[in-house]
């Protein structure tokens, strides 16, 4: 089946299952979503992240990350940018996502970071997610 918006697909299966409790999520991988996936358990609001080489497509397998008595870690997820609307912020107006206590998912010139990375750097980019 063909997805108009992966990335939007891939929030929503992370959503779903964190919010079922399910340990796992898969869904069909590409370099965007591999990348997303790698400043989620850089972040740590996920255990890790693997590539499995299935036939016709790569699969990504999310391992989900919960506290003590299953609490759950990912609180919120949100897609900013969206197909028919980017949004797009410079390094002096990157998002603060919850006064700080979130983050936001920035795709920039030089590659997929979290918003305090990009402020370190000074590079702006598209804002991709929220992740709280």
């Amino acid at each position: 089946m063909k997805v108009t918006d992966p990335i939007a697909d891939m929030l929503t299966r992370i959503r779903n299952a964190n919010s079922a409790g399910k340990s796992e999520v898969s869904m069909p991988s590409s370099k965007v979503l591999v990348e997303i996936a790698r400043v989620i358990c850089e972040e740590g609001y996920i255990e890790g992240y693997e590539v499995e080489d299935t036939k016709p497509q790569k699969t990504l397998h999310i391992t989900l990350k919960y506290g003590a008595r299953r609490a759950r870690i990912i609180r919120g997820i949100k897609r900013i940018s969206k197909c028919g609307l980017r949004i797009y912020a410079p390094a002096a107006e990157l998002p603060r996502v919850l006064g700080g206590l979130g983050t936001a998912i920035i795709s920039t010139s030089k590659g997929m970071m979290c918003d305090r990375d990009a402020r370190k750097l000074g590079v702006g980019g598209e804002v991709i997610c929220y992740v709280w």
